[in-house]
């Protein structure tokens, strides 16, 4: 069975211009729409509850840039490594830092504590006697959350979402282990640490019903945790998750719905503090991966068209096994004395310059005529491209940054 086509996207007039007037040395580039990423980004803040605290996940883009847009509308971020903190920190100074992710280093927890950082993610028993040594040595007070590696019923994950937790997995303390991570934490024996509440990150990739679903057994959870050993429940992070539709792009997830939801579980249960953590939702949609046809040939009863770039700059298609929904910009001027290769027919695969059939970006798209020379905008390449792709493979040249903003003049910073 033919897989369908990819999706068409809607260009903003602005990144449209500025894909099209960059110099084809300066190809290829990612181009952010901040003016674009605030918006989006005022409207979440807007639909979630007071007592909901929206901390913005650094790992999807840690472009400095991008987290200092995001400043005005999330109350903190988080952060997965030492190397995360220390970027963070300089780049948006001041600001509230979660640290989590498995695998702490004693380095990265000493720089973390020189940062300033006060709240710890805790994935596990012996991290947990770590950093309790490493901040007595200080004598200071730090806030942990127990992370915990939830059961997830099948009915709240679906095809295409990539489970965090419910099984086998290097995420978290076993929900075995919670009483007594409780009586760690409560019994004197780390003083210098507080237990501020639970974090559960379950699952990637969920439209808004069924991750308030996780959210609110996660919260149901905690609750009898902290009640059965008479505790306080402070804060409950249910981590991010919210999906983004690569194949269907218009399709957002509802963030109306999900703030509704979680304003209702915070009413049923009036103690905690409730925290987001979206990476891949908040800047997805800002970013734009711009390049050029460089040949069109067939193949087999197929064509492709090879662009400039590829994977190693736009790993995303790749590593999630979708079609990067993308936009094609024809260019009419061509200064080369030769003739421009052109596709035949209706349908073209659209593939990078590495020597690995891997290498591709989108299949079968509908581009009658695309030419040698001609443009082609890849959507929602504002999270997880850029920041993780494998930059170095076959030493191509480095994608140029371009920042699109209405109120200021576009800015362009060179990877080269």
């Amino acid at each position: 069975m033919t897989a369908p086509a990819p999706a068409p996207v809607a260009v903003p007039d602005s990144v449209r211009a500025t894909a099209l007037a960059l110099p084809t040395a300066q190809l290829p580039a990612y181009v952010y729409d901040l003016a674009a990423l605030r918006a989006h980004a005022a409207a979440v803040r807007a639909v979630l509850p007071e007592r909901a605290e929206l901390y913005y996940a650094a790992k999807a883009n840690p472009e400095p840039e991008i987290l200092a847009a995001l400043g005005p509308y999330v109350t903190g971020y988080e952060v997965s490594s030492g190397g995360e903190a220390a970027h963070v920190a300089a780049a948006v100074p001041g600001r509230p830092l979660a640290f989590g992710g498995p695998g702490k280093t004693p380095a990265e927890i000493t720089a973390a504590l020189d940062l300033g950082v006060n709240r710890f993610h805790v994935e596990s028993a012996y991290e947990l006697r770590m950093l309790s040594h490493l901040v007595a040595a200080r004598r200071t007070r730090v806030g942990v959350l127990l992370r915990f590696n939830l059961a997830v019923s099948p009915g709240e994950l679906a095809t295409g979402v990539l489970a965090m937790g419910g099984g086998p997995s290097p995420f978290g303390l076993d929900p075995a282990q919670a009483d007594a991570a409780v009586r760690a934490l409560t019994d004197g024996s780390h003083p210098h640490l507080e237990l501020r509440g639970v974090h559960a990150h379950l699952a990637s990739g969920l439209p808004a019903p069924r991750l308030l679903a996780v959210a609110e057994s996660v919260v149901a959870w905690a609750t009898d945790l902290a009640a059965r050993h008479g505790v306080p429940l402070r804060e409950v992070n249910v981590g991010g998750g919210m999906a983004v539709g690569y194949t269907r792009p218009a399709d957002r997830f509802d963030w109306a719905v999900y703030g509704a939801g979680l304003a209702r579980l915070l009413d049923a249960h009036p103690g905690p503090l409730l925290r987001i953590e979206p990476g891949r939702a908040l800047t997805a949609y800002c970013g734009w991966y711009a390049t050029d046809v460089l040949d069109v040939k067939p193949s087999h009863g197929e064509e492709f068209a090879v662009l400039r770039g590829g994977t190693h700059h736009l790993r995303t298609p790749a590593a999630k096994g979708h079609d990067q929904p993308c936009a094609l910009l024809p260019v009419d001027d061509w200064p080369h004395p030769w003739p421009r290769s052109a596709a035949d027919g209706e349908l073209v695969t659209l593939a990078g310059q590495l020597c690995t059939p891997k290498d591709v970006l989108a299949r079968r798209v509908p581009a009658a005529g695309l030419r040698a020379g001609d443009r082609v905008l890849f959507a929602l390449a504002g999270a997880y491209a850029w920041n993780i792709s494998h930059h170095d493979f076959l030493m191509h040249p480095r994608p140029t940054v371009h920042y699109v903003d209405s109120r200021d003049v576009p800015d362009s910073t060179d990877r080269s």
